[in-house]
């Protein structure tokens, strides 16, 4: 294990790491500055050029750079720019949102020095006995800024450390990616008094952009639409299940659950539905949502419809979809989110992390309330002695 949280490492010398990078580049008062800048799907790497056209490149370009594989064209889960380090550039880096720092110890490149001159003689050892090290800072010199320290002393070890704590890093930056994307979208306003129907109706709410319309809404299942051309939208549904059984929650189930609700409620203007495209890759995850047990899909939607013979064919219209098949045991209801795209010709990438952001804002009545007891409980007077 090459990370510097390996359970190698003794948590004495991981501190010393940690303290020997924040005392060598002390972060400014990070209420004081400005918001990081630059885009969100963008990773700046500042890396020599040797070094970037070798295995250590390489490795950066799997795992950070790595292609999506359920959108419908190649699209890298981040679009990479390798940097220099100069003093001249050094300013405008510690402005930009998203930056690794990779070189190996052993070589005598400027990006070398600064990670040398970043550690300590005590962590610069811990590095070396590890094979390499990775760590991570939150907003040294910005607002909502995530720079990555990577090093190891050997370009081989270090091509094996990226290799090995890239998708930690990728799960890292997808996080603080979704949180500014979500005070993106909502800085043009929120349409509360959809939410607050939700809630009333249904009794789960998520944050509804300015330009979406709800498109149906029924028993249990609503479908919120933002349609911004005739050939380009974006479109969000929610179902549940009430007394659902977690046990529901398999690959097989969300297709054919996912497909049967498309078929009834999402119908084309000439006749065809939505279904999803199973000749391509999809992928399944289980991860934790607010304490809730999930399984996020991802995979690629197609139109069809019957032909004059009856069967059914594919209709030309497609795109990326992301699911949250959710267990939520206060209310043992089992909810179904579903973010889908159709943008010819645009990049589907950015479309689709906005569906996500909707579908992480999911909350249900109980978590309200539970909301309030807290800081109700919080406004309570404390006891005194002598009271």
């Amino acid at each position: 294990m090459r990370s510097i949280g390996s359970p190698r490492l003794k948590a004495a010398t991981l501190a010393t790491m940690l303290v020997a990078v924040l005392v060598n580049f002390g972060c400014e008062t990070v209420t004081q500055q400005p918001r990081a800048t630059g885009r969100d799907g963008e990773i700046t790497v500042v890396i020599d050029s040797v070094n970037w056209a070798g295995d250590v490149g390489d490795a950066i370009r799997e795992t950070l750079g790595g292609y999506i594989e359920t959108l419908p064209a190649p699209e890298s889960m981040f679009d990479l720019i390798r940097q220099d380090l100069t003093p001249q550039r050094f300013n405008r880096l510690k402005a930009l949102k998203n930056v690794v720092f990779v070189a190996p110890l052993n070589d005598s490149t400027a990006e070398s020095r600064f990670l040398r001159n970043a550690f300590s003689e005590e962590a610069l050892s811990a590095i070396r006995e590890n094979d390499g090290g990775v760590v991570l800072r939150d907003d040294p010199w910005r607002r909502m800024q995530k720079v990555y320290y990577v090093a190891a002393d050997t370009p081989d070890d270090l091509a094996a450390t990226i290799r090995e704590s890239g998708p930690s890093m990728v799960r890292v930056f997808n996080e603080i990616t979704r949180e500014r994307t979500e005070i993106e979208m909502f800085s043009r306003g929120r349409q509360f008094e959809i939410e607050e129907q939700l809630m009333e109706k249904h009794g789960f709410a998520v944050n509804v952009q300015h330009d979406y319309v709800v498109a149906a809404d029924t028993m249990e299942f609503v479908w919120l639409r933002r349609i911004l051309s005739s050939d380009t939208w974006r479109s969000m549904f929610v179902h549940y299940v009430e007394r659902g059984n977690p046990a529901l929650l398999s690959q097989e189930w969300i297709i054919a659950h996912r497909d049967s609700l498309a078929k009834q409620y999402m119908q084309g203007n000439v006749g065809g539905w939505v279904q999803t495209d199973v000749r391509r890759p999809l992928t399944y995850e289980q991860i934790e949502i607010d304490g809730r047990f999930v399984v996020e899909t991802r995979g690629l939607w197609q139109m069809v419809g019957p032909d004059q013979q009856g069967n059914t064919v594919q209709y030309g219209m497609g795109g990326p979809f992301v699911n949250y098949a959710i267990y939520d045991e206060e209310s043992s209801r089992i909810y179904m989110l579903d973010g889908m795209v159709f943008a010819p010709g645009y990049s589907k990438r950015d479309f689709l992390r906005q569906l996500e952001v909707i579908s992480h804002t999911f909350r249900t009545q109980n978590d309200t309330a539970n909301e309030n007891d807290v800081v109700a409980s919080a406004d309570l007077p404390t006891e005194t002695s002598g009271s």
